[in-house]
């Protein structure tokens, strides 16, 4: 059987990055929200996108448990920003009897910055993908739903670095 490896980490941490890092390692499937709300609805925001982005998730927790049954390990490049809903899918896949790991991508406030001026650049530029503009608003708006985990309930802390 597969495990399901959830990745933890406020808005342009790098967990993408990181996802993709490990997918190879790991002979992974990633499964990301932003992914499935960008190919599906353009990432149109507004009330409509929330619904959506619960429906996305909960579809792809299904898939996850379905894959890794399978023998495939999956990556679910989520964010996972509050302790609640960390508890609450730690508790959803012990109930389906898979085995999860939970990573968390680390990122220093002048990497952070940086992250987040390259994604606005690519989004001005068209080259975004699934990305969307982050503003001082909603990087505010972000920041006051992410709560970020202890080091009990991480099995892998990932220090972002880049040069």
């Amino acid at each position: 059987m597969g495990k399901v490896i959830l990745i933890c980490g406020k808005i342009a941490s790098g967990k993408s990055y990181y996802a993709k890092m490990l997918k190879e390692k790991e002979n992974a499937v990633i499964l990301g929200t932003d992914e499935a709300t960008f190919d599906l609805i353009n990432n149109e925001q507004g009330e409509f996108y929330n619904i959506f982005a619960v429906r996305v998730k909960n579809y792809l927790k299904k898939k996850a448990v379905e894959v890794a049954k399978a023998g495939t390990n999956v990556i679910l490049d989520w964010g996972f920003w509050n302790k609640e809903e960390r508890k609450e899918i730690t508790e959803y896949f012990k109930s389906k009897k898979v085995n999860i790991e939970w990573h968390y991508v680390d990122v220093d406030e002048k990497t952070w910055h940086k992250n987040i001026a390259e994604r606005n650049k690519k989004v001005e530029e068209g080259n975004g993908d699934s990305d969307f503009f982050v503003d001082e608003g909603l990087m505010k708006k972000l920041l006051t739903m992410f709560e970020e985990p202890t080091k009990q309930e991480i099995d892998v802390w990932y220090v972002l670095e880049r040069k």
